[in-house]
């Protein structure tokens, strides 16, 4: 049983005491595709370094976070641009709108998650979304950009069934992680009403850690946690929920 996890952001300082560790933790238990979404360029060299330790099981993607947007963000997207033409990534990511840390920036923000749309059809790459606060933002963009072009993960998928379809309709696979398993997490009470093949996994460790290990740092190998959790929500074995999932994941990212 392979199991992929869409969404890791391993080069994280909350892994510098024990990454090798962690990854290697993850592999032996059959977690063995990580995709590595970015931030900004402050984390282009530990990326990098990340994927020369584990080339045949680490997937890099360039970006700039939404939280990231700030004055000097045109800079950032040069070296978002600079990235695409240097080497091969498999998506711009994480990619978007985020109105919950701070609203002052949303002009920059959509000039940014639309030029980074545009960048990824250049490439004919997906793009991974971050979202937060900010679905109808979010809508907005996709709507201006919509086409046979624009495809990807809808990241930490957290709104209603409504809202999914929405998502889907953009060509976007569903990132179903740690929230999934939260009580008042409510995608529980719907998912089994959207196609398996419409959804991916993934832990965005270390961040979102399911239950039982909420609140603590997340890691790769807690995706085994929701894997358990979707598989109980579709009633289908843990195998073919691991498979499907892999099997999507490989149609939206090429590898």
């Amino acid at each position: 049983m392979i199991v992929t996890d869409t969404h890791t952001h391993l080069y994280s300082e909350a892994f510098d005491e024990d990454r090798k560790e962690v990854i290697q933790k993850a592999i032996d238990k059959g977690v063995e595709r990580f995709f590595i979404p970015a931030i900004d360029s402050t984390y282009t060299e530990s990326m990098l370094q990340l994927e020369k330790t584990f080339p045949e099981n680490v997937f890099l993607m360039t970006g700039l976070h939404p939280t990231h947007v700030k004055e000097n963000f045109k800079e950032e997207l040069r070296h978002v641009k600079e990235q695409l033409v240097a080497r091969k990534y498999v998506a711009v990511g994480e990619i978007g709108i985020d109105l919950y840390w701070d609203t002052s920036f949303l002009v920059e923000q959509q000039i940014a998650f639309k030029e980074q749309i545009q960048l990824a059809k250049k490439y004919k790459l997906p793009i991974v979304i971050h979202c937060r606060d900010a679905f109808n933002e979010v809508f907005e963009v996709l709507e201006s950009e919509k086409g046979e072009d624009l495809f990807g993960v809808f990241h930490c998928f957290t709104g209603t069934l409504e809202q999914a379809k929405k998502a889907i309709s953009y060509n976007m696979r569903l990132g179903i992680g740690g929230v999934v398993t939260f009580k008042n997490g409510k995608i529980d009470t719907f998912l089994n009403q959207i196609n398996l093949s419409h959804i991916v996994l993934e832990t965005d460790a270390p961040y979102l850690a399911p239950v039982p290990y909420r609140g603590k740092r997340n890691e790769s190998l807690y995706i085994l946690n929701v894997l358990e959790k979707v598989s109980l929500i579709y009633g289908v074995a843990q195998e073919e929920v691991a498979k499907q999932t892999t099997l999507n994941s490989k149609e939206v990212f090429g590898v």
